[in-house]
């Protein structure tokens, strides 16, 4: 059995040490994962890839709740699943007027405006996402593997479960499913 998978037994066992071993094995992977996550993220974003890996680390190992890893992938898995609720988390909270949702920063260091291209908000994707995972779970765990938590292709269809040619119908449906259901909650100027 892998050290990882190992460890994280011993911590689904209620031993707050086990936590501290674990840290050293998967810190640079969670890092990568973390970089990939705010990679997507806008640019006004304030939340720095370290502490996205700690704070969605805090929540993985939490000792007062128990939790079940079936395999270091599993264990990689929910820590992009808290990476992405951690960042919608985020949004949601300086979406509120509290936290200056109608206020936009700029950046004076910038000359030249922006591209305007792709940029699709996070609380977008999250909603189409738990859309989809309504009427199409298995498709929407697809798009989390993939998308969220980095996974290849075999690797996602692997932990699915599912064969190649399968996870290929998953991710063609559901990527027009989605980009499908984020066009359709753009305003009208937006949608082109």
């Amino acid at each position: 059995m892998h050290e990882v998978t190992c460890i994280l037994c011993v911590i689904e066992k209620g031993d707050p040490q086990a936590a501290e071993q674990l840290l050293p094995l998967v810190y640079d992977e969670l890092r990568k994962l973390a970089a990939a996550k705010m990679a997507q993220e806008k640019p006004d974003q304030t939340l720095q890839a370290t502490a996205l890996v700690h704070e969605a680390y805090v929540r993985l190992v939490d000792t007062e709740k128990a939790q079940h890893w079936n395999s270091r992938g599993h264990f990689f898995f929910a820590a992009a699943e808290a990476m992405r609720r951690i960042l919608i988390e985020n949004a949601r909270r300086k979406g509120r007027e509290k936290h200056g949702a109608n206020r936009r920063r700029d950046d004076l260091r910038v000359v030249e405006p922006a591209v305007p291209g792709m940029d699709t908000d996070l609380l977008a994707v999250d909603e189409a996402l738990s859309n989809l995972a309504v009427k199409h779970p298995e498709k929407a765990e697809l798009v989390k593997l993939r998308y969220f938590a980095g996974f290849t292709h075999r690797e996602a269809a692997s932990l699915l479960d599912i064969p190649i040619a399968t996870a290929d119908r998953h991710w063609r449906y559901a990527r027009a499913w989605l980009a499908r259901e984020i066009r359709r909650g753009l305003p009208p100027d937006e949608d082109e």
